[in-house]
């Protein structure tokens, strides 16, 4: 009986043994369970902050490019509406010139076609009062015209057009002309007019 029980003592001793060897060893992959689940969980937490961070840098230069943009669009957009109202003074001014001032504008604007032209005999375009006035100093036309070319030059008083002022000149079959119109003028230099006034206004 004494051998029995001892025999019986040594298992439940070893029992005893494997259970808390199993135990330490369930606790312990518990534990790298665990420890690898929060590893995980860190890992994916910055992750989701690296992309929340990523996304908002992102939305941020979005808003930015967009802000850049819309000032962008606002300046131009002041900047053409104060260019056009530069370009509707100056029109406003070159249609009222004083009289004498118009006049020697007319004289230099012929001088310039009849040279471009080559021709003795041309036609001239313009409105009511610029003919008119043509008209009333045609004789001091010739003579300045004359000075300046070394050459008679016939003026021939053609159509009433629609102009602001200047003149629309054409050789005498008219098959070529210089359009010296105040606004065909303004339409040459647009581009170098539009870059001195943007200049001007904003630097």
């Amino acid at each position: 009986m004494e051998g029995a029980r001892l025999i019986i003592e040594e298992i439940n001793r070893e029992a005893e043994q494997k259970v808390k060897y199993i135990l330490s060893e369930a606790e312990k992959q518990a534990e790298e369970i665990k420890a690898e689940a929060e590893k995980r969980a860190r890992a994916r937490a910055e992750w989701i902050l690296r992309k929340a961070q990523t996304q908002a840098e992102i939305e941020k230069q979005r808003i930015i490019a967009n802000a850049k943009l819309e000032i962008r669009k606002r300046r131009l957009a002041l900047q053409e509406k104060l260019i056009n109202e530069v370009f509707k003074s100056l029109k406003e001014r070159l249609a009222t010139l004083p009289k004498e001032e118009y006049f020697e504008i007319i004289k230099n604007l012929l001088l310039q076609a009849v040279r471009e032209l080559g021709e003795d005999k041309v036609r001239v375009s313009s409105n009511e009062r610029t003919l008119q006035l043509i008209a009333e100093r045609i004789n001091e036309i010739k003579a300045f015209l004359k000075e300046k070319v070394n050459r008679e030059v016939s003026i021939e008083l053609g159509d009433r057009i629609e102009t602001i002022g200047g003149v629309l000149v054409e050789n005498a079959n008219r098959t070529v002309r210089v359009d010296n119109t105040f606004e065909a003028r303004i339409e040459r230099l647009e581009s170098e007019l539009r870059s001195r006034i943007a200049k001007v206004l904003f630097g």
